[in-house]
């Protein structure tokens, strides 16, 4: 039989925003393809069960406490990770909050706070991490998670949807200037997923409207966004960067 296209045993898999909803998710997953795991949250509590969930199921993980709104926590963290793990050869840019409330309210700080976790968090880690792979002679591939929302808007989302859409253009520029070191730098843009931040949402008359937008009429779990993780994470997407995978269900392309 020919090798395993998505697998990606031997690699250093650092995960943002591990401790709970996709990033969890996308911690087991690699682990299940034989990545050793970098778990990093604020929360190392929630990191904790997850590394020894993993360790249980054969796999190897550690867990690092990160906030990557902090430039300090995440040029230390990095250094921790480098010393006593490696240098990643895969990064998943999850970490990241969303702020609801209409726009004229909505406060510098309330700004600030959304910018400096979804697009300056992802900045951070992405060049970071990247200047470590570099330092240690090798490539690897990047994936950072936008939404849906930074390829069309939602009322009462401003600097959600303006982070990611930002997200994607930081996607796209570094993937055209890395490629060169051999680093590939791709987003997944997924639609409504529940977890359990927003399982109730989905209960309510706002979420039942959400969901008929939505071709397929349902939403998302994160088990979806699988195939699309192992393939810019792995060699099958050898070939891919700078691009945007969607996982909506048909969300984006519905105009009704």
């Amino acid at each position: 039989m020919g090798r395993d296209l998505f697998d990606v045993s031997g690699r250093i898999a650092l995960v943002t925003g591990a401790s709970s909803g996709l990033g969890d998710n996308f911690a087991r997953l690699l682990a299940s393809r034989g990545a050793t795991i970098v778990a990093a949250a604020r929360r190392t509590d929630r990191l904790a069960v997850l590394v020894a969930d993993i360790a249980k199921a054969g796999g190897k993980a550690h867990a690092v406490a990160l906030d990557v709104a902090d430039p300090l926590s995440v040029t230390t963290a990095l250094a921790d990770i480098v010393k006593n793990v490696g240098a990643p050869d895969i990064v998943v840019n999850n970490a990241g909050i969303g702020e609801v409330g209409p726009s004229i309210d909505l406060t510098e700080e309330d700004w600030r706070r959304t910018m400096g976790t979804n697009l300056d968090g992802a900045w951070r880690v992405a060049q970071g991490s990247a200047r470590a792979m570099l330092a240690a002679g090798k490539g690897g591939a990047i994936v950072n998670i936008a939404s849906v929302l930074g390829l069309r808007v939602a009322p009462q989302m401003l600097a959600y949807a303006t982070a990611k859409a930002a997200l994607i253009q930081l996607t796209e520029v570094l993937a055209i200037e890395w490629a060169r070191y051999n680093i590939r730098v791709n987003a997944i843009a997924p639609g409504y997923i529940q977890t359990e931040i927003n399982a109730g949402l989905f209960e309510t008359e706002r979420g039942k409207a959400l969901i008929k937008r939505v071709p397929q009429q349902r939403i998302g779990a994160p088990s979806d966004l699988d195939g699309a993780l192992l393939l810019l994470a792995s060699d099958a997407g050898s070939f891919m960067t700078g691009s945007t995978v969607v996982v909506d269900g048909g969300h984006v392309v519905n105009s009704l």
